[in-house]
């Protein structure tokens, strides 16, 4: 898999998954609740390229624990406002 990810500009799901270390599973779950890193639809395919991959990955980074920036890759589940099309309230 590493010559796939040194030689091409879009990343399949599973390739793009392996990437960032989690499952195809998981970045799937990134992808339906708008967690994860942005993607292209090219003719019904899934496609992510390197770049967006990274700067995903990058919004995790912290120098330690007490960093206030160790939560902005959020985890893959769905986000309250998502629920019924609603945002916060009863449908």
């Amino acid at each position: 898999m590493p010559d796939i990810i040194k030689d091409t500009r879009y990343l399949r799901t599973k390739e793009a998954a392996h990437y960032v270390g989690l499952s195809a599973r998981t970045l799937e779950k990134h992808r339906t609740y708008g967690t994860g890193p942005a993607y292209r639809k090219i003719g019904g395919r899934v496609v992510y390229t390197l770049e967006e991959l990274r700067a995903w990955a990058d919004r995790g980074a912290c120098a330690s624990t007490s960093d206030p920036n160790n939560a902005n890759v959020l985890p893959a589940v769905r986000r309250p406002e998502d629920r019924n099309g609603a945002t916060g309230g009863q449908p």
